[in-house]
């Protein structure tokens, strides 16, 4: 087991943790990650973009004038694509852009994602995360104090109000519940903050 600091949220030092080797010393798998963050991102597109082909679009088919003699380009229909309000040339229709991984990988990957922060040194450890009032000065005197490098991803256990108000400012500070942790989260930000009682609650979640 990894053994790390624990800090508090002014940046000192409060004591020792010992992180578990099957969170935190799983092996490195890049193909792996691609495939589940791709998967995430793709399952984020709506795919409801929509617009009309010329077979669609309202108005009939006529052609707008004789084929010669009029000095115009020929034309066959005031539909085309070349017309204003004409139709779209191969139109984006919706569709489904979801991909399926199961739920192994998902849990791998996000292991494998910590594990190389971790490797890294991109980790810190928290006794615990919140805001008595909720203040942007607060979230912002606490990157102040770790003086972090690149954006910056908290880990929490709990759905905390005045921690979600403090930091929504922030747009280089984002919260996360350790329930809800994906691999895309992990490697989207440069620096991992995880609080005891998050690393608690991931290693029931991921007991074997």
């Amino acid at each position: 087991m990894a053994k790390v600091k624990v800090y508090n949220m002014k940046a000192e030092e409060v004591g020792q943790v010992e992180l578990p080797d099957r969170l935190f010393a799983v092996e490195y798998n890049e193909p792996l990650i691609h495939e589940v963050v791709v998967a995430y991102n793709a399952n984020q597109r709506q795919g409801t973009k929509s617009a009309l082909t010329r077979s669609e679009v309202r108005g009939h088919a006529k052609k707008p004038w004789r084929q010669k003699g009029t000095g115009h380009a020929r034309q066959g229909s005031s539909k085309g694509p070349q017309w204003k309000g004409g139709g779209i040339v191969f139109a984006p229709k919706p569709r489904d852009f979801s991909k399926k991984v199961n739920k192994q990988k998902k849990r791998y990957a996000l292991l494998s994602a910590l594990s190389t922060k971790l490797a890294q040194n991109e980790v810190v450890v928290l006794d615990k995360f919140g805001f008595a009032n909720p203040k942007t000065k607060d979230a912002k005197a606490f990157l102040d104090a770790f003086k972090f490098n690149g954006s910056v991803l908290v880990v929490n256990d709990i759905n905390d109000k005045n921690v979600k108000l403090s930091t929504a400012n922030i747009p280089a500070l984002s919260i996360e519940e350790a329930d809800n942790l994906n691999a895309y989260e992990v490697v989207a930000s440069k620096n991992i903050v995880l609080t005891q009682s998050a690393i608690k609650q991931l290693e029931e979640a991921y007991a074997e």
